[in-house]
């Protein structure tokens, strides 16, 4: 370790100054990273772009921007006490809420003296003399550490499509991602929507409320589901708090990562009847559960054209004008991208100051003084929102130079696609942790609970290097090829693979198209963590001083602290799963 001087609380690291780990990013990775780091007697300094603590929560505060799933379960499960103390107000929180919870666990533990805000890591730099990350900033910081861990977000860099004459719009441009802190008023406004995703769905309904006359862009349609938002029920609160772990337990057994009722049994084995019957059952629940009425629609094309039928029927029923129905009707596979949920926006186009430009075969032109242009057509507008979404799972790792062994940067090396081993590591930057890198479960799980078990796994290392006397760690090249490779087997098994998303970099022009997320289930990535773990950091390269460090069995009272016991839930395993686990298909 370096022997320039120490971080201490308050004071920003100045001129060069030493920690056991850097933590990039103060989102809700980046705060349990803190608070774990210093539990198991690690110094940490984190650094955060914003001036507040958040991650996506902090910076998207568009209209109507809420979390899709229950917020009794969108919350860290680490300490009972938090689990008690903290109320959240409706089913799904909105991103006020969220943000204040973020500030609530910040102040609980005294995280905050350990985040330097408002300052952007420009330079990660592996030292291979000295085995230290070199992190420097754009507020001239240079902080010298063995570890880095990537609090960076999956949704965190906005997609900002480059379109011709945006400098000589008149009006104001906004991104959904990057939301201003005092709001918008749209009042009176003629306003545009370019986009037709979740922040466009969610914010869509709002906007039309403020605003003169609304027209929405829409190149690709999607499907969303009524979330029937309320305040909460006391009793159903009190009777959740009164066996939380219980909850936990049972989320962490399912694919996703969240508990809610699943219907094992295949679709196509209920009659036309039964099917209409289950799915208005499960349509008036709402929500991401809609997708659990059956065992098999993510994973059979003839099963997933019934409830994607359901699903556009629904659209005409709502939309009064059958020409704008059917342009919301989309016509790829129910699910296979990120299902939206929503408060009254198909609705919406039923106002008469509301109106829905395809430019699916006739893209946006430009930008003029007055508004936009498509197909030769002018709409004239006073504001434009972007709701073009993320440059999902790799975008915030483009922010910054990270270099590793031999000068290698983590941008060559993903150059045809991000590379890692469990989506925790890429071989070739030593001791660079990856909170719910690509690889890993990350958006295809509840994000919390994905990140409470990453940073578990990472300290535990972390603690177990610290024991056995190893400066380093990092995937050997053939085990990080062959977890690709399975991630990338796991995938086709799944119809999300079938279609362009975000999911696969397919919003980004330019970006290399492959399944970024680990599809085959939470509960066995969980275990496929712990067999790596169990096998003395098995397809990891530890390194001492003088050399390759043998892995063994580490202290019993540092090593394992924080494992996770997540049993499968064998009543909703589904055939990724069984992919994943190296079992037949039937």
């Amino acid at each position: 370790m370096s022997t320039q001087s120490p971080i201490t609380a308050n004071t920003r690291p100045s001129p060069t100054a030493t920690a056991d780990a850097v933590v990039v990013g103060a989102g809700f990775g980046g705060l349990y990273a803190l608070h774990c780091l210093r539990q198991m007697g690690f110094s940490a300094v984190c650094f955060e772009a914003g001036d507040g603590v958040g991650g996506t929560w902090y910076w998207n505060r568009y209209p109507g921007a809420r979390c899709d799933v229950e917020s009794l379960q969108y919350s860290y499960s680490f300490s009972e006490e938090l689990d008690q103390e903290w109320n959240w107000t409706e089913k799904y929180a909105p991103q006020p809420e969220i943000l204040a919870y973020a500030n609530h666990v910040a102040d609980r533990f005294d995280l905050r003296r350990d985040i330097r805000f408002e300052t952007r890591v420009t330079t990660a730099t592996f030292d291979e003399k000295r085995a230290l990350w070199v992190v420097e900033t754009d507020r001239g910081d240079r902080v010298e550490a063995r570890f880095c861990l990537m609090a960076v977000g999956c949704l965190s860099s906005a997609n900002k499509p480059p379109f011709a004459g945006m400098e000589d719009f008149k009006g104001a441009i906004y991104h959904t991602g990057e939301w201003p802190k005092e709001g918008v008023d749209f009042t009176g406004l003629r306003v545009g929507v370019i986009g037709t995703g979740s922040s466009a769905i969610q914010s869509i309904p709002l906007i039309a409320e403020q605003a003169s006359a609304l027209t929405v862009f829409q190149r690709t349609p999607n499907y969303s589901v009524p979330a029937y938002n309320a305040p909460h029920d006391p009793d159903h609160v009190a009777k959740v708090k009164a066996d939380y772990p219980a909850l936990r337990a049972r989320a962490r057994s399912r694919p996703t990562g969240f508990y809610f009722p699943f219907n094992a049994k295949p679709a196509l084995e209920a009659t036309p009847d039964e099917r209409q019957r289950q799915y208005e059952e499960f349509w008036a629940k709402g929500g991401l559960p809609f997708l659990g009425a059956y065992g098999d629609l993510l994973f059979n094309k003839e099963a997933n054209d019934t409830i994607a039928d359901f699903a556009r029927d629904k659209i005409r029923s709502i939309v009064k004008d059958p020409a704008t129905a059917e342009l919301l009707c989309p016509e790829n596979v129910f699910g296979c991208k990120r299902l939206c949920v929503d408060t009254d926006y198909f609705a919406t186009y039923n106002k008469p100051h509301v109106k829905l430009v395809d430019v699916s075969k006739t893209p946006i032109e430009r930008f003029t003084e007055e508004g936009l242009v498509v197909d030769g057509k002018t709409y004239p507008l006073d504001a434009v929102v972007c709701a073009t979404g993320f440059a999902a799972m790799t975008g915030s790792y483009d922010r910054m130079r990270i270099v590793g062994r031999g000068g290698l940067t983590l941008a060559e090396k993903w150059k045809a696609g991000p590379r890692t081993f469990l989506g925790l590591a890429s071989a070739g930057f030593p001791n660079l942790f990856l909170i719910t890198g690509p690889g890993s479960p990350s958006v295809l799980a509840s994000m919390i609970q994905a990140i409470e078990q990453h940073v578990d796994w990472m300290v535990d290392l972390m603690a177990h290097m610290r024991d056995v006397g190893a400066r380093t760690f990092e995937p050997r090249v053939a085990d990080e090829d062959d977890w690709v490779d399975h991630v990338n087997e796991v995938s086709q098994v799944s119809l999300r693979s079938t279609c362009s998303s975000w999911y696969v970099g397919a919003n980004v022009p330019g970006r290399p198209r492959v399944f970024m997320p680990y599809i085959g289930g939470f509960p066995v990535y969980v275990q496929k963590c712990n067999e790596v773990m169990d096998k003395g950091y098995e397809g990891f390269v530890l390194e001492g001083g003088d050399g390759p460090v043998t892995a063994g069995n580490a202290a019993p009272e540092v090593r394992l602290t924080k494992r996770w016991h997540v049993p499968l839930d064998m009543d909703v395993i589904s055939p990724a799963m069984l992919a994943a686990r190296k079992v037949p298909v039937v």
